[in-house]
Formats: structure tokens, sequence, C-alpha cells
């Protein structure tokens, strides 16, 4: 979007420069990957400065994030070592034939790149969970790559399986972009390094890295499971999971800098606030 506030654009980057797109990211993820991509390739639209363009997370009008839970052993790990009455059920689903699939987040809730994801004021244990996000088309193919950061309050996690929406789905859990990696871009989606940094005051108070090579689940068996009773009409964005949580007690605070790093894909920047308020902006942000 330029700087100026104008209306919604889609484009192509270089780096420097963006090129647009005809038409809403919902339409074009109406289109074949093939399509699509040819679309990428012919781009011959009005040309903006990059440095003059805020980029706005990768969802728009109808679309939906969902998420998949327990796609890598840390995750299961560390589902397990919350979960005190329940450890058994995130053993199961690890191996099980169906993967755990949620509904995450509606499009406008969703933050990007420099703007602020939140921690609840019903939860004492809070933590980002990195993941590689797989931007759909309506017909269930995989046309780019992006970054997510799938905020868990693993205090309401913890209680109670039940309690899994509440612990995932709120104002300021679900952070997006900065942009859409072409999947014809990436050779290997399973050999992609990512890192979670934390810092609080300034300093590092937490750092990790991983790799998509650990993930448990075939990204197109994950996509056939969410299509599989389903419709996407302008596309869907799906987390695939974390490799990456901060071991017990660690929790984020008011103030802390997240910054996920996916190779090939991109940064996600965020600042964590304290409850809903502060994220009142987001629903009235017309501009979006």
């Amino acid at each position: 979007m330029p700087s100026d506030g104008g209306r919604p654009l889609v484009g192509v980057s270089d780096g420097s420069t963006i090129t647009e797109l005809a038409g809403t990211l919902g339409e074009l993820l109406r289109l074949p990957v093939a399509e699509l991509r040819d679309r990428c390739l012919a781009a011959d639209g009005p040309r903006h400065d990059a440095a003059a363009v805020r980029p706005l997370p990768p969802v728009d009008g109808r679309m939906e994030v969902w998420a998949a839970g327990v796609t890598y052993r840390r995750s299961r790990e560390a589902r397990v070592t919350e979960s005190e009455r329940s450890a058994d059920v995130y053993e199961r689903v690890y191996d099980a034939a169906r993967p755990e699939l949620f509904f995450k987040s509606a499009a406008w809730r969703v933050t990007g790149d420099g703007e602020t994801v939140a921690i609840r004021d019903d939860s004492t244990v809070d933590v980002p969970e990195p993941e590689l996000g797989l931007v759909l088309n309506r017909h269930a193919e995989i046309v780019g790559y992006t970054v997510v950061n799938d905020m868990s309050s693993r205090t309401i996690e913890g209680e109670n399986p039940l309690y899994l929406p509440q612990a995932k789905i709120y104002l300021g859990g679900c952070a997006a972009g900065p942009g859409i990696r072409p999947a014809w871009e990436v050779p290997d989606p399973y050999a992609l390094d990512i890192e979670l940094t934390i810092r609080r005051a300034g300093a590092v108070t937490w750092t990790g890295t991983a790799s998509t090579e650990q993930l448990h689940r075939r990204l197109d068996d994950l996509v056939g499971y969410l299509f599989r009773a389903d419709a996407f009409p302008d596309g869907a964005l799906l987390a695939t999971g974390t490799c990456l949580v901060p071991d017990l007690p660690f929790t984020l605070a008011a103030g802390d800098e997240i910054a996920i790093t996916i190779a090939e894909v991109g940064t996600l920047t965020s600042t964590v606030v304290a409850g809903r308020d502060p994220m009142a902006w987001l629903p009235e942000d017309t501009a979006r």
C-alpha cells in the first residue's frame, strides 16, 4: 500500500520497485497456480518505490487463516509439558493419520510486519510460535509462502485441550508477512532455516533456530485435509506448526520485540502489547 494511505494494492517486488498487479489478493487466488505465475512474470502495471509502501499482511477479504498443530517433535514435547492432565492427547495426534487443524484468524484480525501482537490479560505464560505459512488458492494449490506468528497462551492451552480456541484466537493473536514468496521460487520448502529472536529492552532475551526439514507432516497432506470438507473461494493461509517454543517458565512481556526469519521467505517483526485495549486500532483501521 502507498505510504499516503491509499487503496490496498497487490504487486510484484524486485526489492526496490513494486509493480502493480490488477485485482485484489482474493481475486488473484481464484486463479490456478500456473495462470497466477504467468500474471506475476508479466506484471506491467504502475510502479512504486518499495521504500514508500507499507506492507500489509498477506490476507484479504474472505480469506481465513488456519493452523496445524503438533507437526514438529518440539511442538509435541511443549504441549505434553504444559498439559499435565491431557498429555496423551498430543502424543496420539503426532503420529495419527489425521493432522490437528484449527481456525486461527479472520483476515481483518491479522497484523502485518512492524505492527503489534498481543498477550491476553487472563494468561500468565504467553509465547510466539514461528511458522511457515502456506498461501493457498481456491484450487488447493500452494502458490506461495509467508511467515506466520501463531501467538499462543500456554496457560490457557495447558489447562484443557478444549480451551485451544481461547489460547489461539483473539485480537492480536496472529501476525503474518512481510509478503508472499512465490512457490515457484522456492526449490525445497522442507529445507528452510527458521530463526526466532525475542528482545526485551534492547537485549536478546531468547533466541533459537530450527528448520522445516524437521516437519513431521507433508505440506500437501495438510492442505488436503484442510480442503476435504471445506471451500475457500478467495484462498486461505495455512500455518504449518512450530518447531521453536521457549522453555517454561519463559513468557512474553509488553514491549518485547519479536523477529521471525524464514530463509528464502522473509522476516516478520512484531511488538508485544498487553490486553485488548492496545489492539483497538485493528478493527477500526479502514486503510486495510
